[in-house]
């Protein structure tokens, strides 16, 4: 090898030995020559470069490169995939990786790029690894961030090897963060930036002068590190909470950041930062030895942080790039390659979930214990005064107030009455302050103290139920009961639906989670702060319910998800017996269980049934029995619902729900015969009446005239004026469309009247499908002069009514549908596509027939999976069919349906023939598929 003209003798050595690697870890997850062999690697390098400047010697050197770095990526993916959780091997695997292709692409740039670079008396720089990297932990796209450092300005010849390796490195395809300091300004960006600071903690040394690295090591450590530890932790603790904010700000978000989110690797990161500022450590296992982690949470801490490395590393892989949230359409292949498959009814997805949101809430109690702690330590002092006059709490007998925290007085006194673990939770709700890291340090390491005794006792029992109604805040109880395990320690009954996720995106949040906040919106209506948006539940719970009875049916009416059986059956048989326990009332715990066993049904009856039909109401009221139940089953379900998410309640639903609470209180209190169809359509021909006043007499006579009786009961007056003002001298080539927003209704009404021909519903969902409308109630009716009127409540595609300022486009497309100006059917095949992210949800098709639930129709239940087109499909299928569809009911969960049709046949009767059923299920499910199969993602 042609040594550079002006190397010196211990360059001139460097030179002939060629890029080094370095020491590799000892845990890499195969083995060094796999992942990068500088056998013969100097002499590639060397010929590559051969010719003069301008030539392309760069570029040929970064190929040599690249295919060593591409031979190692290769190697480490294949051993993962064999060991797909073996996660602190590949990370640092990856980062040894990164080590040698950074030293190799010094080592070009020194010898064989940048003229003189070798002559070592001008090459006082060190080059470190920072950040993430610094700490020898990468995933498979992570950042490669490094400091060139200088004790001096830097000379013109090291800003030309800087300058070279960082194309190498970028030519590579490597995301460089990079920076070129001195070690002054270091020192001094370092106290400026806590991000700086923070990336100068994890820094490593990669190659270059390991003096000049070591130096600034100590000079860090000595006369910044030291000095500043509370400031560190308070910002640390700042930044935190900043970005839990905008993670969404809990755990239990459905697509979680596996980085970033709460209870993520960044906390467990924050953790380490923090423990090494202040404790000096350079490994976490370290902090067993210093006492701030037991054996245990270290453990913990240690499994948390393999899963999460792995589930990111996987993540990495299948998006090939540095993507860091687990989207819906993400978590399947993930969790596929960590080897999860499905069982118990469940799918292999959501048994990862259930891991990851386990660990995230393990993270979050290890994160808070230790630093609540170091909150504690390091918060400024409240002024003397301030102390003195703010009033002191006055706390039970065993607990003691420990920097305004409930802590305990006796760690020993305390676990020799296992009682006391619930105690803590009451006292601390009782005096309305937070409980102290070590007191639930102590909880979390003594469940084992809860046993079988203690869920029969008494008093243990009083206790719970105190928790749950006697201090305004029992959300606050029970959520960190359950993060500390308690909750399920006390009612094993519990743990199944830990951290349990549903996959799908109608539910926002894991099922322990949304029973929590099922009971957090319990309490807000007890407390009257949602009387204007609830006022029926309001009053209902003014006037006064049984309180046992109501929180624990809303705390166990989702205990038996999870298993194959219906949750609601099952949950139902396991209530009876927790409630026993509880010591309630065997008519207590009947109610209870029957609260479980119904909490859908009136979802189900209001959603997707129509309320107008009084044999909904009939059914419904049958069901209840009394008005007692039917107050608590309201109360229930809209419990329920807004527990669900954050948008899925709205005035739509909340109409639905007050309109059938209230029929169905009339009709147990005057009796089911009053519930038929003559009363209702004379009430509503009457109100037409009094509406139309300054029409003739003769004019409000023929429009009540011109209608069949199922049209005066399926409708509000409202809409009964506006069909009526639309007909009114209604030409035979004449289409009119009157669009009323219905903001108390969230939706907005769209009523039709034209002539009459076959397929008129199926024409006018296709227009509505076009302009992106929602569908969510739907009827037609045909008068007896052969004119077709149809209302439909739509919704645009964030559940609300349209704005003003669309409804003209809105007017002037549907207007060109119905004229077949523009074929729905043509259109629709680029619009009704499915979402990326939407398309490993599994929802089965089922269609299923009802002649009980009407007296005059054939219900047709279809339950599937969402999209634009599909109501169009759906409707036209049935028209082909030559079935007339009189309404529709469409209940929508996210990215399932199920679309409820009353119809008849072409004769007006009943669908009873079990053939016809067959056939009609058959075109349904195939007009589904055809839909779904024109609708997925190429």
């Amino acid at each position: 090898m042609t040594l550079p003209p002006r190397a010196s003798a211990a360059s001139a050595s460097e030179l002939e030995r060629g890029p080094q690697t370095p020491p590799p870890p000892t845990d890499l997850i195969c083995t060094p020559d796999a992942i990068f062999d500088t056998e013969g690697l100097s002499e590639r390098l060397a010929d590559a470069v051969k010719g003069d400047a301008g030539t392309g010697r760069r570029a040929r050197a970064t190929k040599v490169l690249a295919e060593e770095m591409a031979r190692g990526r290769e190697a480490i993916e294949a051993a993962f995939e064999k060991s797909p959780r073996a996660a602190r091997p590949l990370v640092h695997s990856y980062a040894w990786l990164t080590d040698c292709l950074v030293r190799s692409a010094f080592w070009t740039a020194k010898f064989l790029l940048v003229k003189g670079g070798a002559d070592a008396s001008e090459q006082h720089m060190s080059v470190i690894a920072v950040g993430g990297y610094g700490r020898a932990e990468m995933a498979p796209h992570s950042d490669v961030d490094l400091l060139f450092l200088s004790e001096e300005k830097l000379t013109a010849r090291i800003e030309s090897i800087v300058e070279e390796m960082l194309y190498i490195l970028w030519d590579l395809r490597l995301k460089v963060g990079h920076s070129t300091r001195t070690i002054r300004e270091c020192m001094k960006l370092g106290k400026e930036d806590f991000t700086i600071r923070t990336s100068l903690l994890e820094m490593r040394h990669v190659d270059g002068d390991p003096e000049l690295t070591e130096k600034l090591t100590e000079r860090l450590k000595k006369e910044l590190f030291r000095t500043s530890n509370k400031e560190f932790v308070e910002a640390k603790l700042q930044e935190r909470s900043e970005r839990h904010k905008k993670q969404g700000g809990q755990r239990y978000m459905l697509e979680p950041n596996i980085k970033e989110g709460k209870g993520g690797l960044r906390d467990l990161q924050s953790l380490f930062w923090i423990a090494k500022y202040v404790h000096d450590v350079n490994r976490i296992e370290e902090l067993v030895e210093s006492g701030v982690f037991t054996p245990e949470e270290f453990w913990a801490f240690e499994q948390a942080e393999t899963f999460l490395w792995a589930a990111r590393a996987h993540l990495h892989l299948i998006a090939g790039r540095p993507a860091e949230q687990l989207t819906f359409d993400m978590q399947v292949p993930v969790a596929e390659r960590l080897g999860y498959s499905d069982h118990s009814g469940r799918r292999a997805v959501e048994h990862f979930m259930q891991d990851y949101f386990r660990h995230a809430t393990r993270v979050g109690e290890l994160t808070r214990i230790f630093l609540t702690k170091l909150e504690e330590q390091h918060a400024k002092r409240e002024p003397i005064l301030a102390g003195f006059f703010r009033r002191r709490k006055n706390v039970s007998d065993g607990f003691v107030m420990k920097g305004g925290r409930l802590g305990i007085a006796d760690d020993e006194a305390f676990l020799a009455d296992n009682l006391n673990i619930l105690r803590l939770f009451d006292e601390a709700l009782r005096i309305d302050t937070l409980i102290h890291p070590d007191a639930m340090r102590l909880v979390s390491a003594n469940l084992h103290i809860i046993d079988a005794d203690m869920r029969r006792n008494k008093e243990a029992a009083e206790i719970f139920l105190r928790l749950m109604l006697d201090h305004g805040n029992p959300e606050r109880a029970l959520r960190r009961m359950n993060e500390l395990g308690v909750l399920a320690a006390f009612l094993p009954e519990f743990e199944p639906i830990l951290a349990m996720m549903q996959f799908n995106f109608y539910h926002a949040y894991t099922v322990d989670e949304h029973t929590i906040q099922c009971i957090r919106v319990l309490a807000q209506i007890e407390h009257a702060e949602l009387v204007e948006e609830l006022p029926v539940v309001s009053r209902i719970l003014k006037k006064g319910i049984n309180r046992r009875v109501i929180y624990l049916a809303v705390l166990l009416h989702d205990i038996g998800k999870g298993r194959q059986e219906d949750h609601s059956i099952l949950g139902a048989r396991i209530a009876r017996p927790v409630c026993q326990r509880l010591g309630l009332s065997e008519e207590e715990v009947a109610t209870v269980e029957w609260l479980v066993r119904m909490h859908l049904v009136m979802s189900d009856m209001a959603q997707k049934r129509d309320i107008s039909d009084p044999r909904t109401v009939s059914d419904f009221a049958k069901a209840v029995k009394t008005r007692k139940r039917l107050d608590l089953l309201t109360v229930l379900t809209v419990c329920d619902i807004r527990g669900v998410g954050p948008h899925v309640w709205n005035n739509w639903k909340a109409q639905l729900l007050r309109t059938l609470h209230r029929q169905t209180a009339n009709a147990l209190k005057s009796g089911l015969e009053d519930l038929n169809r003559d009363n209702i359509g004379e009430e509503a021909q009457a109100a037409l009446r009094v509406a139309l006043a300054d029409w003739p007499p003769e004019e409000i006579d023929a429009e009540i005239a011109r209608h069949y009786s199922p049209y005066w009961q399926g409708m509000p007056k409202e809409t009964h004026i506006s069909l009526a003002k639309l007909l009114r001298g209604l030409g035979d080539d004449e289409i009119r469309i009157d669009l009323t927003p219905e903001p108390d209704r969230d939706a907005t009404r769209a009523c039709f009247a034209l002539v009459d021909h076959p397929g008129i519903f199926s024409r006018l969902a296709g227009a509505l499908a076009l302009v992106g409308a929602n569908v969510v109630d739907a009827r037609t009716y045909t008068s007896k002069d052969g004119y077709a009127t149809a209302v439909f409540w739509i919704q645009d595609g964030d559940g609300a009514p349209y704005e003003a300022g669309r409804l003209p486009r809105l007017r002037q497309m549907i207007d060109k549908t119905l004229k077949g100006e523009v074929i729905a059917r043509d259109a629709l095949v680029k619009r009704d596509k499915q979402k990326k992210r939407e398309r490993d949800f599994r929802f089965p098709t089922s269609v299923h027939f009802d002649n009980d639930g009407s007296e005059i129709y054939t219900l047709i239940e279809v339950d599937t999976r969402d999209r634009p087109g599909l109501l169009y499909d759906l409707t036209r299928t049935l028209a082909n069919a030559h079935i007339y569809i009189a309404s529709a009911q469409i209940a929508t969960y996210g990215a399932q349906v199920v679309d409820t049709f009353y119809v008849k046949d072409m004769f007006g009767l009943k669908i009873y023939s079990e053939s016809k059923q067959r056939s009609l299920e058959k075109k349904l499910i195939t007009a589904i598929e055809r839909g779904a199969e024109r609708a997925r993602v190429e």
